[in-house]
């Protein structure tokens, strides 16, 4: 049976006025398929990315890449989730920004009776990619407790959570961010140490706090305008990791400044390199859950704004005024 849902589209790239509230319909779940109708959806700079044409999909496109709610109905072949179910995902193809949709099974996830429905809609995507990087991009020396590393936008959704990640796995996180509020939220959450990059030269404060060491590894979501600096932290052997352009992408280099900088490594990341198989997804998912239910990682939102005020969302999220996590709520 089909039924009718709002849904935030664009039709074209560009800035927030782009994106639209149409009614689409929405019908069975085919095979491999669930049926979830939100009580909660997250907000993300890739969606900033989707919507300006920086990452090109077909339009029309309905945004959104992160969710929360109820299972309505589940297709052939579902095994792991059935109707009635409290789920969570961040998931491709993009879509999440709706009342109710149809969408691949595969990576959405039972939550757990003891997370809420913002909490989840707020931290899988986030989460999962706070996981991958702290778990899953490792320098080729490996991670131990006392190393540091250095987080790009340490107040931001998953820069909060990777802070206090960082702290249970005993690592000295020094995060950056862009006004002394924000890093002394970062530093209230578990950061060792703050930098804030408008009026401090990080590159020089990072020396200065590991020594004149370095760092083993960068996690920069922030592209363009930290990229430099950023390699200048590394010590020898070290790893940069690019997940992010919220400044811009990051322009061409030649590779061997990568020698003359102490054979670093460079890598960029996606979330959805790591997520290809449902065991994998459940498996970091399963991590997340343990730690934020454990409270060692507390979920904080910020911002809430309704599913009809997306515009407004997407503008404060632009304008870096938003800490911690934002949700649309339907």
């Amino acid at each position: 049976m089909s039924q009718s849902s709002r849904a935030v589209r664009i039709h074209r790239t560009g800035g927030p006025e782009e994106m639209v509230i149409d009614t689409v319909t929405v019908g069975e779940p085919g095979p491999g398929q669930v049926r979830i109708r939100h009580h909660a959806i997250g907000l993300n700079f890739i969606d900033v990315y989707q919507r300006t044409g920086l990452y090109n999909n077909p339009l029309p496109l309905q945004l959104g890449m992160e969710g929360a709610g109820v299972i309505e109905a589940v297709g052939e072949g579902v095994t792991h989730l059935q109707a009635g179910d409290r789920a969570a995902y961040a998931s491709n193809p993009p879509g999440s920004y709706c009342d109710v949709r149809v969408m691949p099974a595969m990576n959405v996830c039972r939550l757990p009776d003891a997370i809420s429905f913002e909490t989840g809609a707020a931290m899988m995507l986030k989460g999962l990619t706070a996981q991958y990087l702290l778990k899953r991009s490792r320098p080729v020396e490996g991670l131990e407790p006392g190393d540091f590393v250095l987080f790009h936008a340490a107040a931001g959704g998953v820069g909060l959570i990777a802070c206090q990640w960082a702290k249970a796995l005993g690592l000295q996180l020094i995060g950056t961010a862009g006004s002394d509020e924000k890093c002394a939220l970062a530093k209230s959450l578990g950061a060792a140490h703050v930098i804030n990059y408008r009026t401090e030269n990080f590159t020089a404060r990072v020396k200065e706090i590991t020594g004149g060491q370095g760092v083993k590894v960068v996690y920069d979501s922030v592209g363009k305008d930290t990229w430099d600096g950023s390699l200048d932290c590394l010590r020898p052997f070290g790893l940069m990791v690019s997940f992010g352009n919220a400044s811009g992408p990051v322009p061409p280099f030649a590779p061997g400044i990568l020698g003359a900088k102490g054979s670093i490594y460079v890598t960029r990341q996606t979330l959805f390199s790591h997520i290809v198989k449902r065991e994998i997804t459940q498996a970091m998912a399963d991590d997340l859950f343990a730690v934020v239910g454990s409270g060692q990682v507390d979920i904080r939102i910020d911002q809430r704004f309704a599913l009809t005020d997306v515009q407004a969302a997407h503008r404060s999220l632009e304008s870096r005024a938003t800490t911690g996590c934002t949700i649309l709520l339907p």
